[in-house]
């Protein structure tokens, strides 16, 4: 929202929320009928290609979003290294909003405009039109249009909301209040309009000047530079005609530069263009992908998780985990993406955050939960991409990298141990984060409690917590026999862990194997503690559910615009604070196999680097 938003600056669908779509439906129902009742002679091939070029346009977009995020995340030609946080991500949520609008305005069009229906596909003076319109009126009414909308007035009205992007991504091209926009559209109409008016328009030059606007947009708020030097070499003059991001990019940060829309020559000839701007485009050419510090590693969880990265849908990835009933019409998609993390057999990069002069990363494992599953099938070949990314992260100098989600599973790697013993030479220290995770799920734990109940495998993780409630004299009781006795199995526990079929008990430990029917038995009240990697399904509504065991994020931790999994915002798994705590605190041992840290030890340093216990419901 601007500083002081001035009058049309909402949309006028915003009150429709996601069924603002609705809005086309008669539209293009009505051309779907057109083409098929009309004879071949009188169909009007440009009504009907609107809504596939709408989609294609939002694909277009989507694909910009994707690969920036992609490309700054791994660091290699970022621009501005500041990160995007979640309130960016929200106001910029309404990115569609244009497509929307640019649909509405060619529907209209076709309708009522003379030489705007039943257009060929190609005419090279519509098009050589076109191209000499955008170069002259355009690019010259936007660059003074653009000069006025930073005078005080306009800028704390309208385009303050774009501005409030220091840090941009594709989408924040198109942020801006609705009258804002509206201007932009009758700009861009000049050579449209025109060609139409003069009857040589075709569906081409329509298509494909609003996706040339596209291109450039996602192109110029990308951050990262990706037009190679050779270009200007070869064709000097074309720095007046071509923008670069990294051009752009000085605009957001320096804000009284660089005004031109695609084509700097108006910077030139009234003297905007930025000073570094030369620089900045050297500089961001040459800078290598960066070296983390810390590396979290984890996996796929079900076939539409890949949406819910960083790197997919931001309107999805800004919020936790749920799967949605709309997601089955992109089946095709989704098998897509399947099989192509099946065939790209390599850990990929899907967030970076910087945090007390550390650079952390996040990566992915691409496979599945149900792969992790399967007691054969695979196995082998999960193990092996895991130790391929200890083997990279190792090369490029990081400290520590945590083992998240099943990465860890005792199966596979033995928490993680079998990497050590393969590799002898490790540098980086391996962290499964027992230690955090065990310390999550015991200050989850009333401090009035005298009694839990423990239903789930006996993990690593569940050894620490019944030990340590143990400590406390906290009674664990065990409702499955075979868990008891391998609870057992450490003498150490004394008469304090008991089996009894009673489940009376208002706190329960939860971990894998919880049944459904074992939640039903569950007093009224209860309260649900897991102490495993996946939450249990919620069965019972009049009991209470707790995260997995996680922290939430300092505020101080930046680039944070995604949520994890089912976690909530800024809300971090305890495995991925164990690495980063790891790492501040220099210590210069692995955490993984058998090997468990002093769960008290690892909780304070937690705290006193900021981290901070999520709240028990209730």
């Amino acid at each position: 929202m601007a500083t002081k938003p001035g009058i049309l600056t909402n949309w006028p669908w915003k009150p429709l929320g996601n069924f603002k779509y609705v809005i086309l439906v008669p539209s293009v129902l009505h051309s779907i009928y057109s083409f098929a009742t009309k004879g071949e002679n009188e169909r009007d091939v440009f009504n009907f290609m609107i809504f596939p070029f709408l989609l294609s346009r939002i694909l277009h977009n989507q694909i910009w979003i994707s690969f920036s995020r992609y490309i700054t995340a791994k660091g290699n030609k970022r621009i501005v290294d500041k990160g995007i946080e979640f309130e960016q991500v929200d106001r910029e949520s309404n990115w569609d909003d244009q497509i929307l609008l640019s649909g509405i305005l060619f529907y209209a069009a076709n309708r009522t405009m003379p030489g705007a229906s039943n257009l060929p596909i190609w005419r090279a003076d519509g098009a050589i039109l076109t191209i000499l319109l955008h170069m002259g009126p355009v690019e010259f009414l936007y660059y003074w249009f653009h000069r006025a909308l930073h005078h005080h007035f306009l800028y704390t009205r309208y385009h303050s909301h774009h501005h409030a992007s220091i840090v941009t991504q594709p989408i924040t091209s198109v942020i801006h209040p609705f009258a804002e926009e509206m201007v932009y559209f009758v700009l861009f109409l000049i050579p449209l309009m025109a060609v139409a008016l003069l009857g040589i328009s075709s569906i081409t030059v329509a298509f494909g000047y609003v996706t040339y606007i596209d291109f450039m947009n996602n192109m110029g708020h990308c951050n990262f530079e990706l037009i190679p030097q050779w270009f200007f070499f070869v064709f000097p003059p074309l720095k007046y005609f071509m923008y670069t991001p990294s051009f752009h990019s000085l605009h957001h940060t320096q804000f009284r530069t660089n005004y031109s829309l695609f084509m700097p020559f108006y910077d030139y000839v009234y003297g905007t263009m930025d000073k570094s701007t030369d620089v900045v485009y050297q500089t961001s050419l040459k800078r290598q992908e960066e070296s983390p510090d810390v590396v979290h590693l984890t996996h796929l969880t079900t076939a539409d998780s890949i949406y819910h990265l960083q790197l997919g849908f931001a309107s999805m990835a800004c919020k936790p985990y749920v799967s949605r009933w709309y997601l089955m019409v992109m089946w095709p998609v989704t098998f897509w993406s399947v099989i192509m993390t099946w065939v790209y057999g390599h850990a990929f990069v899907s967030e970076r955050n910087t945090f007390k002069k550390l650079k952390l990363q996040s990566w992915v494992i691409p496979r599945y939960k149900i792969e992790f599953l399967l007691t054969y099938f695979g196995r082998n070949d999960i193990s092996e991409l895991i130790e391929e990314a200890v083997l990279e992260a190792d090369k490029k100098g990081a400290k520590v990298l945590s083992l998240g989600l099943l990465n860890q599973k005792e199966e596979l790697n033995m928490n993680g141990e079998l990497y050590i013993q393969w590799i002898p030479q490790l540098r980086i220290k391996i962290v499964d984060g027992s230690s955090l995770v065990a310390a999550a799920v015991i200050h989850s734990i009333p401090k009035e409690t005298a009694q839990v109940i423990l239903r789930g495998k006996p993990s690593k993780v569940a050894h620490a917590v019944v030990s340590a409630l143990c400590q406390k004299g906290i009674q664990v009781i065990t409702l499955h026999e075979d868990e008891y006795m391998k609870l057992k199995q450490n003498e150490k526990l004394g008469t304090d862990v008991v089996p009894s079929e009673s489940c009376t008990q208002k706190i329960w430990l939860v971990g894998d194997g919880l049944t459904e029917k074992e939640q039903l038995k569950a007093s009224k009240g209860t309260t649900f503690i897991p102490f495993s990697f996946f939450p249990p399904r919620k069965v019972r509504r009049d009991c209470y559910y707790h995260t997995t065991p996680a922290m939430v994020a300092p505020k101080s931790l930046e680039n944070l615009n995604s949520c994890e999994n089912w976690l909530g915002r800024r809300v971090m798994s305890a495995v991925r604070v164990a690495g980063i705590v790891h790492a501040l605190e220099g210590w210069d041992v692995h955490e993984c196999g058998n090997s468990v840290f002093s769960i008290d030890k690892v909780w304070e340093a937690a705290l006193r680097h900021g981290f901070r216990p999520l709240a028990v419901p209730t």
